[in-house]
């Protein structure tokens, strides 16, 4: 073995890889040239370039936390099914690209043996991009790939079906501060008071002119207590953000009492028939009950359900939502209106002006 073989690869760190010496051959030889493109069935992309070349995706769903075992798996039925090619979604689907008609039939029924559903392409719910939760977060409520796994199976059958009125894209994320995600439906993690401090530990952990920079709202100070040097939290400013916790475990935001989950909807990033709007809230304070999160799960079937009922074609969530009024939205949904959507907040002028950080 020579010198070059025994030194080891260096981390490159310029950002995302370069795409085209890994792109299916076609793709690659047809880049920014295509001509029109259909969907055969739920699952399925044919794409046809202005030279006359034809792929064929089979889009799939998997979970985003793989062992080596499942990606070994995916490799091999991309090897023995497909082209030899694949690449991922940044909602967790992964494609399959073949130029042979004959193979897509076959992959399908290979991949769905295997327990990876087809679809998640057009009209459907698609598969809910996440955050990473418990596995890698510094400031986690819940795990929020749990809440997928919980949600995807309820809405299994709207992803490999196409009889939604228009996509839907559902974000699920660990805490509202770091990646509350913008979606069609978003589920978050709020924290609904303020951090519980164990002062004995404060002064040992952490760095509290970093704790105190930390806070949006400037509602945490210095303090002595019990003769050790410790923190304080002013409560009428804290808005429960959590922000705190990362760099001092001490403050405590998570528990049975104070990590609750909220659902927002109305979300949309693209330009199409409508602006790009954010989300608003459904539904705040449901229990966050692992591992499977029923009382979740039941609101988003519900709110899934009579979008799918009484939406226009084409409609987007928020679109619906605006035609109809919130008044209605509520009625068919059967969700309470509380004080929670009160967006009339008299206090927060004030509260926010009080802030280093914050003045309007």
């Amino acid at each position: 073995m020579n010198q070059v073989a025994d030194k080891p690869r260096m981390p490159d760190e310029i950002g995302v890889p370069d795409a085209f010496p890994f792109m299916h051959p076609v793709l690659k030889a047809n880049y920014g040239n295509w001509d029109w493109h259909d969907r055969p069935r739920p699952g399925v992309l044919h794409h046809v370039s202005k030279s006359g070349d034809e792929v064929w995706t089979v889009r799939a769903g998997t979970q985003r936390q793989m062992d080596v075992f499942t990606i070994r798996k995916l490799c091999d039925i991309g090897d023995d099914f497909a082209d030899g090619h694949v690449r991922f979604t940044t909602r967790s689907n992964i494609e399959y690209m073949v130029t042979d008609p004959a193979k897509v039939d076959p992959l399908i029924e290979k991949l769905e043996s295997e327990g990876f559903p087809v679809g998640g392409t057009g009209a459907s719910v698609s598969m809910i991009s996440h955050t990473q939760g418990w596995l890698h977060c510094d400031i986690p409520g819940t795990d929020a790939s749990g809440v997928v796994k919980s949600l995807m199976d309820v809405l299994y059958d709207e992803f490999v079906q196409e009889k939604m009125p228009n996509r839907v894209r559902i974000t699920t994320s660990c805490c509202q501060i770091n990646c509350g995600g913008q979606g069609d439906i978003a589920v978050n993690v709020q924290y609904t008071k303020p951090p519980r401090i164990n002062h004995d530990l404060v002064a040992n952990v952490c760095e509290r002119p970093a704790v105190v920079a930390r806070c949006p709202v400037a509602a945490i100070r210095p303090a002595m207590v019990n003769g050790k040097p410790s923190l304080e939290v002013d409560e009428k400013k804290c808005v429960c953000c959590g922000a705190c916790y990362p760099p001092c475990p001490p403050m405590q935001i998570n528990g049975k009492e104070e990590t609750r989950i909220a659902i927002w909807v109305g979300g949309k990033h693209s330009n199409a028939r409508s602006k790009p709007t954010f989300h608003k809230l459904a539904v705040a304070n449901l229990p966050n009950n692992p591992p499977h999160w029923p009382e979740v799960a039941e609101v988003v079937r519900k709110i899934v359900h009579a979008y799918k009922t009484n939406a226009k074609h084409w409609e987007r969530m928020g679109e619906w939502i605006e035609r109809i009024g919130w008044n209605r939205f509520f009625d068919m949904t059967g969700l309470a209106f509380t004080k929670h959507h009160l967006d009339t907040w008299t206090g927060a002028r004030k509260t926010m002006n009080m802030s280093a950080h914050i003045h309007f």
